[in-house]
């Protein structure tokens, strides 16, 4: 592979340094707040939100999205860079990251243009947080096992939904979100379960909607579930036609698996800054061969996993499937995100143990903070489990294990 830039995307890559060289200091400046470690705080959200308007002011909120809607039409690889150049910088994090990245362009694709004009402004411009409701208590890591129903009701047209969603993102926040119901109630039974799901657009303050944030064991509240009880659903708020739902939800996971390059990128960065923390608190620790090992350990593997998903990226630029690499990227993610933070609180000793809200605590607690939550990176993007059985299925060819086994 050849790793120079193309002409345009060194282009695009000096472009968005310099816009950053220009605009980030002085909003740093201007929006400092204390509860940054908390992605659930509202100073964090607002802080989130007044970010995006100010890279939306010139584009670079949207960037893959057309140039029609506020985007810049950037390629797979531009998408990428930018990723890279946003963790090298240590920018703040996006508001509407789900509304961004995943649901606005399933919006662009799938929607009418009254959807297009109602919806992709509050995204762009941070107006409404957007949340997606794929997973259920049955319907985890086999989202086609879906229960939750809706089913049309021919006098109003309105869609009457009753379930449940669980570790549903931001949902308590959100305004709005991209839902997937079971419009068929026979598809289950007929060994169709692809069949007859359909992607609604939802409002979250619609009656007969409750939603219950999960204390995680990180101290937050940032999933939730979420309940359905004979609500109701207006028919335009449907994306795309009835039963094209399986599609809808595929082109979402489409883009948050090519974002997984990205959080590579964040893990990179986020070693880099560990280092840096460990040299002021407790540079001993870095004169410990054990210390030593897995910071090179770690770092090679962050290396290896890039190289990884750069592979998958080239698949993508040549229109083919990007796997098994998308799924060996993500399962190299999601240890190095545990292993990390891991490596970051034995690096800074004692401090390292302090929980946001001390006056001690290193980096507002972000550290200890991530000690607990990256155990969700398990999960998150694909299960590790199901990612191994794709890899043995399809990559591997492994031979299953036989019924009398």
């Amino acid at each position: 592979m050849d790793f120079a830039l193309a002409p345009e995307d060194q282009k695009f890559a000096d472009e968005l340094r310099a816009w950053l060289d220009s605009h980030l200091p002085p909003f740093l400046e201007k929006e400092v707040i204390d509860d940054e470690a908390r992605l659930s705080g509202d100073a964090s959200q607002k802080r989130r939100a007044a970010w995006q308007r100010e890279l939306n002011t010139d584009r670079w909120a949207a960037i893959h999205w057309p140039e029609e809607f506020g985007g810049r039409a950037a390629t797979a690889s531009q998408r990428v860079l930018a990723s890279q150049i946003m963790a090298e910088y240590r920018t703040p994090g996006m508001f509407n990251t789900n509304g961004l990245w995943q649901i606005g362009p399933m919006i662009i694709t799938w929607g009418t243009d009254e959807q297009k004009d109602r919806w992709l402004p509050s995204i762009l411009e941070a107006d409404d947080h957007w949340c997606q409701g794929f997973s259920e208590p049955q319907a985890g890591n086999d989202l086609s096992n879906l229960r939750t129903m809706a089913i049309l009701e021919p006098d109003s047209g309105d869609y009457i939904v009753n379930g449940q969603k669980i570790w549903i993102s931001t949902a308590h926040i959100a305004k709005w979100g991209l839902f997937l119901m079971r419009t068929d109630p026979t598809a289950i039974e007929r060994g169709a379960k692809h069949e007859g799901i359909t992607a609604f657009i939802i409002d979250m303050k619609t009656p007969g909607i409750e939603c219950r944030p999960i204390r995680d064991m990180a101290g937050e509240e940032m999933f939730n579930e979420v309940f359905f009880t004979d609500a109701r659903i207006p028919a335009n708020c449907r994306l795309g036609g009835e039963g094209e739902g399986w599609n809808v939800a595929m082109g979402t996971l489409g883009f948050e698996r090519v974002g997984i390059a990205g959080q590579l990128s964040l893990l990179g960065a986020d070693l880099r800054a560990m280092v840096e923390v460990a040299r002021t608190v407790n540079p001993d620790a870095l004169d410990d061969p054990s210390i030593q090992d897995r910071i090179a350990r770690c770092w090679t593997e962050i290396e290896l996993a890039r190289l990884l998903s750069l592979r998958a990226l080239s698949r993508i630029i040549k229109g083919e499937k990007p796997w098994p690499e998308v799924q060996f990227a993500k399962l190299s993610w999601s240890s190095l995100a545990q292993s990390l933070s891991e490596l970051a609180v034995d690096m800074l000793g004692p401090a390292g143990a302090l929980t946001r809200g001390g006056p001690d605590a290193v980096d507002r607690g972000k550290w200890s903070r991530l000690y607990s939550f990256q155990r969700y990176s398990s999960i998150g993007g694909g299960s590790t489990e199901v990612q191994k059985d794709i890899i043995a299925d399809r990559a591997i060819k492994l031979p299953g294990r036989s019924r009398a086994s």
